[in-house]
């Protein structure tokens, strides 16, 4: 089975081709790292994805989505992402992390808290509003912050904020890191003809207003690790008519394998609250695809993907080289195991063989008590 073929990336081998998509968790406070990001990343380890990544990571706390967000504006915030690397590595998984800047998103509720602008509700708790930046002058949506236009120096700024993250994600012992430059956040505003109105040399065509984020992935390369990958997650259509196509989303990915970037991670939307383009099941997968066969560039496929057999025929087609599951895995944390067994890909005499030791000794004595039942032992 492809799927369960192990991929090398540079010097990293993932033992397969299933992997987590990252998910905000809107739970630190300031930052930090905590149980409940142990808990929730570690249990995906156990469950036998290839990696794991770690959520959007603010590299300034003013690019935080909300509060709740992870952060790696500081050294002391490496100790605790240390600690969830090592519970990813545990069992198995490659960890990897995500660095963003929200840009003209940040600044907002957690989803359950409403998913709009702060209120008086969130006054109340002590959460308040912060300045925030993008390409242009123009808010996410109406009644949403101004944000400021970033001038040469605030884009210096942010180059290094990004370039500082890559070094403390390494310092904390992970083996693969993504930049995040999709969702409508603060690469992907450059990107957008929706966001970025720009007159200088940041703006204007397809050249100018991807310039900043091939700036900030290239100075991210020089200073990771040259055997760990990169990852660039993007999205691959804005899902508005007037948005960015996907015949540019191309052109730039050939230009993030010039700068030695490994896998383009191929998600849509999120440039403005609505999505015009059609939605089912894989939805995105052609955008992998065709980046993956117009670029020349390993993609991860990404969106409503929900069952083994349709990622194994995703990889065994050639439509991407990695599938990345997110909401599925929340509702199964053992996917990656459960598919390996769809997929006929265990041994019927070992069938929790690839478990957790800790795991597997009750599943294999459950299944020899089951047995009996029917007379099979």
């Amino acid at each position: 089975m492809k799927l369960f073929e192990p991929v090398a990336l540079r010097d990293v081998t993932l033992r397969n081709r299933l992997i987590i998509s990252p998910m905000c968790q809107y739970s630190a406070t300031d930052g930090y790292v905590n149980d409940h990001h142990i808990i929730n990343l570690g249990r995906f380890a156990m469950g036998g994805f290839g990696l794991v990544i770690v959520e959007a990571t603010g590299v300034v706390p003013e690019g935080r989505i909300t509060h709740g967000d992870l952060g790696i504006w500081s050294d002391d915030h490496i100790p605790g992402l240390r600690r969830l690397a090592d519970a990813v590595k545990m069992y198995g998984a490659v960890a990897g992390i995500q660095i963003a800047d929200a840009g003209r998103r940040a600044a907002s509720q957690r989803p359950w808290q409403g998913n709009g602008m702060l209120d008086e509700r969130d006054f109340q708790r002590g959460e308040r509003p912060w300045p925030v930046v993008s390409a242009s002058d123009k808010p996410y949506a109406d009644g949403w912050l101004k944000p400021a236009a970033l001038t040469k120096a605030t884009m210096a700024e942010v180059k290094q904020a990004f370039v500082d993250a890559a070094r403390r994600s390494d310092e904390a012992g992970f083996d693969m890191i993504e930049v995040h430059s999709a969702h409508g956040f603060l690469l992907n505003s450059f990107l957008s003809p929706v966001s970025n109105d720009r007159m200088d040399e940041y703006g204007g065509d397809f050249e100018g207003r991807m310039r900043f984020p091939l700036e900030v992935v290239q100075a991210v390369r020089a200073a990771w690790p040259q055997g760990k990958p990169l990852f660039v997650r993007v999205s691959a259509v804005d899902g508005l008519r007037e948005g960015m196509p996907i015949d540019d989303t191309v052109v730039f990915s050939r230009r993030l394998k010039e700068l030695g970037v490994d896998i383009v991670d191929c998600s849509s939307g999120g440039i403005a609250p609505r999505y015009e383009y059609p939605s089912s099941y894989g939805y995105q997968v052609p955008y992998a695809q065709k980046v993956r066969s117009e670029a020349g560039i390993g993609t991860a496929a990404v969106g409503l993907i929900v069952n083994g057999r349709q990622a194994e025929a995703i990889v065994a087609s050639g439509q991407a080289d990695l599938v990345a599951i997110g909401r599925e895995a929340l509702a199964d944390p053992n996917f990656a195991l459960h598919a390996q067994a769809e997929l006929g890909a265990v041994d019927p005499e070992a069938p929790f063989a690839s478990w957790p030791t800790q795991v597997a000794w009750w599943l294999q004595g459950r299944a020899a008590q089951i047995r009996t039942f029917s007379g099979q032992s």
